[in-house]
């Protein structure tokens, strides 16, 4: 009879706990594997707890990938062509809804030639979405006529554009190689005016540079006093100084520095001594501390013989 013979790879056992010695092999090699995770393991762990990675993998890889297929259905015109027209046609349903539509302009606060300069300037015609208008623009325009100092715009519920004008006072004429000229207290033009007569209460300015110089102006006419009847107007002379123009061709000249008390010194000379009922054309107070009169040729005459009467009687004493 054959003996029996063990295999001694998968039977033979070493004195080691009896375990068979390819299985005690096995069991020694993954003993003894590292359990710390590989460098690049450790490195990919790291890198998924930065919050930019994470946030980028979740939400910004979703966005490219869809972006992107995206931009390759829109790549064909013919799509994008009606993309762009249904968009077209939903945002001109919206805007023309009634509740947006502007049917009326309201104007407050200007007159028939303003509120008619105004009507010209809406860049639209009525009824028109609100949409359609720019408002900022539209105000930008009214606000270049000379006659509106200042203009607010507001959409009213019910479809009015309301638009409130604060216009310009006239307060003073200015007499220019082009004609009349109507300032308001600032200088700025309001309007031009084709005869004095259509405005006889404003007082007259002439000169060059005159409307740069209203507010002084002004204010000499304010302290003026008893010479408003008499005054015709002022004039500016060298872009420096006034000229106060009174009736008879009379002139009073105002020096280009403190002309208002200058003004003051003249209105005191007149009460104490009569001086603007003398018969002169010229009071000149250019230098205040050497104003001089100028007489007309009769004053003069009348007061050259005066003179020579009164050397002839001391003479015939």
């Amino acid at each position: 009879m054959r003996p029996v013979t063990r295999d001694p790879v998968r039977v033979s056992a070493d004195h080691r706990g009896g375990m068979p010695a390819r299985v005690y092999q096995r069991s020694r090699r993954n003993s003894s594997r590292d359990p710390a995770p590989s460098r690049l393991s450790f490195r990919l762990q790291r890198l998924w707890l930065t919050p930019m990675v994470r946030v980028l993998t979740r939400v910004g890889l979703p966005v490219l990938v869809v972006g992107a297929a995206l931009a390759i259905w829109l790549g064909d015109a013919g799509r994008r062509d009606a993309v762009i027209a249904q968009y077209n046609a939903i945002k001109e349903k919206i805007e023309h809804r009634p509740e947006f539509m502007i049917s009326l302009l309201k104007i407050d606060g200007a007159g028939p030639e303003v509120a008619r300069a105004v009507r010209a300037m809406l860049p639209m015609t009525l009824p028109a979405s609100s949409f359609d208008i720019n408002l900022d623009a539209y105000r930008d325009t009214i606000r270049k006529l000379d006659a509106v100092a200042d203009v607010s715009l507001v959409i009213r519920p019910g479809g009015t554009l309301e638009a409130k004008i604060t216009q310009r006072v006239p307060v003073v004429l200015w007499r220019t190689p082009r004609g009349l000229e109507m300032l308001d207290d600032t200088g700025h033009r309001v309007a031009t005016l084709i005869t004095r007569e259509a405005r006889p209460s404003l007082p007259l300015i002439v000169g060059q540079g005159a409307d740069q110089a209203v507010p002084q102006a002004l204010r000499l006419i304010a302290d003026a006093g008893p010479l408003l009847p008499r005054l015709r107007g002022l004039e500016r002379v060298g872009e420096r100084r006034w000229d106060l123009v009174l009736d008879h061709d009379q002139r009073i000249m105002l020096p280009d520095a403190d002309p208002l008390g200058a003004l003051d010194r003249i209105l005191a000379l007149n009460t104490a001594e009569g001086l603007l009922e003398r018969d002169f054309t010229v009071i000149d107070f250019r230098n205040k501390d050497r104003p001089t009169i100028r007489l007309s040729a009769d004053a003069l005459a009348a007061f050259r013989q005066a003179q020579s009467d009164s050397l002839k009687a001391r003479a015939s004493q």
